[in-house]
């Protein structure tokens, strides 16, 4: 399904630049795949990759699979009920009181979502809420899956708890509350899921990567089993799911048999990030377009806009990549800008004044940020305009 210049040039002909789009055919393509690669396991769809309701639903719909959504905002995740959504996750702990009243209203009208905690603090905090509303919350507990070695955290900072150990007493504190019921277990191997490990013209670094990734799949396996057969000796029965992994790491967070369900998110869109793992590789679904609007030398492209960069360290990666026509590339010292982006290019395509040049963000739902909605694009054509969060007047995160 490899798509070329001149395919979307003409499909999406006398649109107005800048926008967003999403490529259906190959939408539809990384479902049926991330699909298959999760094996008997069900997915839980990461909402701030996708940012689009109705992308959200379509994805949703198109295989039983999909079992829910993780969230990160209680605002969207209030949102998304009220579309008629339902079994929502929170990927992190809602402390705001608003909120919390918000999701227990509709809890006590026979919605389902799961409050994430990773202490006992959290707990107690609930608790008041659950009481007022005459609700119990269902939880899942967080564990943190990064490891430590000499001089280096490889991971993210999530959750204070670290161990079974740590465990315990919070799963104490769960089973005698009466505000809240222990729901499931969590816990996200960023360093596996997150970290690109095949990266051009870094061999020694992505050398080093997966073997670390190779240590840290054994240790983190085992560390889930083992807080799971201590949660479900001690609740009595078993827990309604057991989340993990992500995108970046479905072929191995699938062979673990306490997990009962994985979260994917960016893999439905592929973004630029996602361009160097060894175990994967899906199709570019979504990215936007700008205007050249002026050539100030030979090879050389002005665009109007495209300085979308993505969040996280500051870094060239964090860049939108110019996609199509291929063999563009950005400029060293100006990068993508917010009022202009110099493209460099120097291939066979003839490219004049008020061309489009096709981007991809650096990341996957953070796209939507900047567009009211995506145009769909399938066989060739624009078949609709779906909209985004910021299309529905929502802002969340």
């Amino acid at each position: 399904m490899q798509r070329n210049y001149a395919y979307y040039k003409k499909a999406f002909d006398g649109i107005p630049k800048p926008f967003g789009f999403v490529d259906l055919d190959l939408l539809d393509h990384n479902i049926a795949r991330i699909t298959a690669r999760a094996g008997s396991k069900n997915i839980r769809i990461a909402t701030k990759s996708v940012r689009s309701t109705p992308l959200i639903k379509r994805i949703l719909h198109s295989s039983p699979v999909f079992c829910g959504l993780m969230c990160f905002s209680p605002q969207e995740a209030i949102y998304l009920l009220k579309q008629g959504m339902d079994d929502i996750v929170m990927g992190y702990p809602v402390w705001e009181p608003g909120a919390l009243s918000g999701l227990a209203e509709l809890i006590r009208h026979g919605k389902s979502v799961t409050l994430m905690v990773d202490s006992i603090a959290h707990i107690e905090h609930i608790e008041g809420i659950a009481k007022r509303y005459g609700v119990r919350f269902p939880v899942c507990l967080d564990m943190d899956m990064s490891m430590d070695m000499p001089g280096l955290h490889f991971g993210v900072w999530r959750s204070p708890i670290r161990t079974v150990e740590d465990a315990r007493p919070v799963v104490a504190r769960i089973l005698s509350s009466g505000g809240v019921t222990m729901d499931g277990v969590m816990g996200y191997e960023a360093q596996i899921a997150g970290v690109g490990d095949h990266a051009p013209g870094m061999a020694a670094k992505n050398a080093l990567v997966r073997t670390l990734k190779r240590r840290s799949v054994k240790l983190i396996a085992e560390k889930r089993a083992e807080l799971v057969a201590m949660i479900e000796d001690a609740l009595g029965s078993p827990l309604r799911f057991v989340n993990g992994g992500g995108t970046g790491s479905l072929r191995t967070t699938t062979q673990e048999e306490a997990v009962t369900e994985v979260t994917v998110g960016s893999g439905f869109f592929s973004p630029g990030l996602f361009d160097h793992y060894k175990d994967f590789r899906y199709q570019p679904a979504a990215g936007f377009a700008v205007e050249i609007v002026r050539k100030p030398a030979e090879h050389l492209y002005t665009c109007l806009g495209g300085g979308y960069a993505a969040s996280g360290p500051a870094g060239k990666d964090k860049l939108p990549k110019p996609y199509l026509p291929q063999g563009a590339a950005l400029l060293s010292l100006e990068g993508a800008g917010e009022v202009q982006t110099p493209v460099l290019y120097k291939g066979e395509e003839q490219l004049d004044l008020g061309d489009p040049v096709f981007f991809r963000h650096a990341k996957a739902g953070e796209l939507c940020e900047r567009f009211t909605h995506l145009y769909g694009v399938s066989q060739g054509q624009v078949v609709d305009q779906i909209s985004t969060y910021r299309g529905d007047g929502q802002c969340f995160l």
